[in-house]
């Protein structure tokens, strides 16, 4: 990476046959090969050292349960970039995520005037780079810096190898014109207004960058410079690389190692599946929002009310006109109409339930053609002799009680050396609207959502601290329902 080589294929084998045999040092030779590469991977799709942190540690854990799945050994390199990718993915899609600190750039001892240098390089490279979309930078990346094919490329994005093939060359190809128009705004600039106007900040931003490629494929005096050929793994060789704390190692391999730590390896190895039938890990999946994950509500037994309930009203309505009384207007019939669940998710393919009271025959017209003017009934061949001059008392209404207001109960967990664990609450005594409110100590958790009575959920709690000495204690605040205790380290 950034111009160095990276580990080779004969490597990978003898690992994965190592990890395979059960070989505790080859899981510390495993980390100390690959770690570097992964860290600064993960920190790239996450830009958080916390959260690079906590998937490289993922990442060792699942190799380390998975490997029996890999058919190709030789290609373990290329796999631990696959479960690194699905892992940052599923992390990026937390609504708990750590933000904010990102990790410090490896240090090169370069002189100043060579910093100058890199410094110069790297905008031309950002500025490149900015015209490419993210899959063709992600691409690059990992083919130029982190030296891997376009098989493992395939693994990785879980995609057919040819279109693998496509993207790749296709992101080589829009980098080479992206270079040549960057190149000609920052030496040439001078020369044509329209650049002149597009370069006014530099690097340059994904708009400008795409404006700037377009300019020069279209303009007759910036299409005849020439620029000086510049590959890609020099161009990028000038990136910054997140520098891997030192201590995690330790972190790591315990995680990874450790007796007590065989239930949340567990978990961790069951964030990594499914797999294909190479043993690659499929790519990440977003959970669907909680709404989604509850069963569509029956219709059937709601529509067979609101038929009985059209019914009803259209009797009412003949005997309203046999007493006389069908000259009055009759707020029963274009009342509001009864509430259903129209405008939530019906899960597709569910067949509706079948009604289960009695649907009397509706002649009368629909409640939602009541704009339009409704035919008069058919008047009654035996008028009553004494004609009501009162109109006749609707039926009673029982209004509904109103819903009980419940309570929050909250419990606790303990995370110990873990990343994470589980507050469980659970509505009790009725509904509750609750919200996560802050934390206390080096954690971080958020949410919010409605439980019916009865009705539970997990809140997940990070701690945010790398590394853990003594035991610690902290807190997560809800409303309603003050606050509850989370000990880690």
């Amino acid at each position: 990476m950034a111009g160095e080589p990276g580990p080779e294929q004969n490597d990978d084998l003898r690992l994965a046959n190592s990890l395979r045999a059960g070989d505790v040092i080859a899981l510390t030779e495993v980390y100390d090969t690959y770690a570097p590469f992964l860290y600064d991977y993960c920190h790239g799709l996450l830009r958080d050292r916390v959260e690079a942190a906590g998937a490289l540690r993922n990442v060792v854990v699942a190799a380390r349960e998975h490997v029996d799945r890999l058919t190709e050994p030789d290609r373990l390199r290329g796999w631990l970039y696959a479960i690194a990718r699905k892992e940052c993915m599923r992390r990026r899609d937390s609504p708990n995520r750590h933000t904010g600190q990102e990790a410090p750039e490896a240090d090169d001892d370069l002189t100043d005037e060579q910093l100058a240098r890199r410094e110069e390089r790297r905008l031309l490279a950002h500025s490149a780079l900015a015209a490419l979309n993210g899959r063709q930078r992600e691409a690059i990346d990992l083919s130029v810096r982190h030296e891997l094919d376009e098989v493992d490329l395939s693994g990785i994005f879980g995609m057919p190898l040819e279109e693998t093939l496509a993207l790749v060359e296709r992101a080589r190809e829009d980098l080479a014109a992206a270079l040549h128009a960057a190149l000609i705004a920052q030496n040439h600039w001078k020369d044509c207004p329209s650049v002149s106007a597009l370069t006014e900040s530099w690097p340059l931003s994904p708009q400008t960058s795409g404006s700037l490629v377009r300019h020069v494929a279209s303009c007759p005096v910036c299409g005849e410079r020439e620029t000086p050929p510049l590959p890609a793994d020099r161009l990028l060789s000038v990136l910054p690389i997140a520098a891997i704390p030192a201590e995690l190692r330790l972190d790591v391999l315990t995680a990874a190692t450790a007796e007590d730590r065989a239930g949340n390896r567990r978990a961790i190895a069951a964030w990594t599946e499914p797999f294909d039938e190479y043993g690659w890990p499929l790519p990440y999946e977003p959970t669907p929002i909680r709404v989604r994950e509850r069963a569509p509500r029956r219709r059937g037994p709601l529509i067979g009310a609101v038929a009985v309930a059209v019914g009803i009203v259209v009797l009412s309505v003949g005997a309203m006109s046999a007493l006389g009384g069908g000259g009055g207007t009759n707020t029963s019939a274009t009342g509001p109409a009864a509430p259903g669940d129209s405008g939530g998710p019906v899960g597709s393919g569910q067949p509706a339930a079948t009604p289960t009271g009695p649907s009397p025959t509706v002649t009368s017209p629909s409640p939602t053609e009541s704009k339009s003017p409704s035919k008069s009934p058919s008047p009654s061949k035996t008028p009553s002799k004494t004609p009501t001059t009162q109109a006749p008392r609707p039926p009673d209404t029982v209004e509904p009680d109103p819903p009980k207001r419940g309570r929050l109960s909250m419990d606790g967990c303990r995370m110990g050396n873990d990343e994470s664990c589980t507050i469980r609450i659970t509505a009790v005594g009725g509904a509750v609207t609750w919200q996560v409110t802050g934390t206390s100590g080096d954690l971080s958790a958020g949410g919010s959502g409605r439980l019916s009575s009865g009705e539970s959920a997990g809140v997940t709690v990070r701690r945010t601290n790398v590394i853990c000495w003594g035991d610690r204690t902290g807190s997560v605040s809800f409303s309603p329902g003050g606050s509850v205790r989370v000990e880690y380290c």
